[in-house]
């Protein structure tokens, strides 16, 4: 959940940050807690992590590399190139290894929307 200002909740290492995970679809990295209570800032209407620890796991990751720190995607050009402009301000994983579930992937194909896994394998 995103606040009034369009910013995700900034993981703090206090919370433990060996144990953040990086969204699958938009590489967005919280602690899972973050994303069991408030679900994926960017892409919850999808991914639907809210209040589902299962959903979490299976949508989220903890093998990503790099991060990087969006504080005005519009502008930014590095959110341009990671493809985060969009997004609300936060943390962001450079390249973020696994898949999205089957469901997610035919939840967005359906919407005509093409998957592009977040590993920077298909760069274009």
């Amino acid at each position: 959940m995103a606040d009034p200002a369009g910013q995700a909740v900034i993981p703090s290492l206090a919370k433990g940050s060996k144990q953040l995970r990086a969204c699958l679809l938009c590489s967005l990295i919280q602690h899972p807690l973050d994303f069991r209570k408030h679900g994926c800032p960017n892409c919850e209407e999808i991914m639907q992590m809210k209040n589902s620890g299962d959903r979490v796991t299976a949508c989220t990751t903890t093998y990503y590399d790099g991060v990087i720190a969006v504080i005005d995607p519009d502008k930014s050009w590095v959110a341009k190139w990671q493809r985060t402009s969009k997004y609300v301000r936060g943390m962001y994983a450079i390249r973020v290894r696994g898949r999205i579930p089957e469901d997610v992937e035919h939840a967005l194909e359906s919407r005509g929307i093409r998957y592009r896994p977040r590993d920077q394998m298909d760069q274009d």
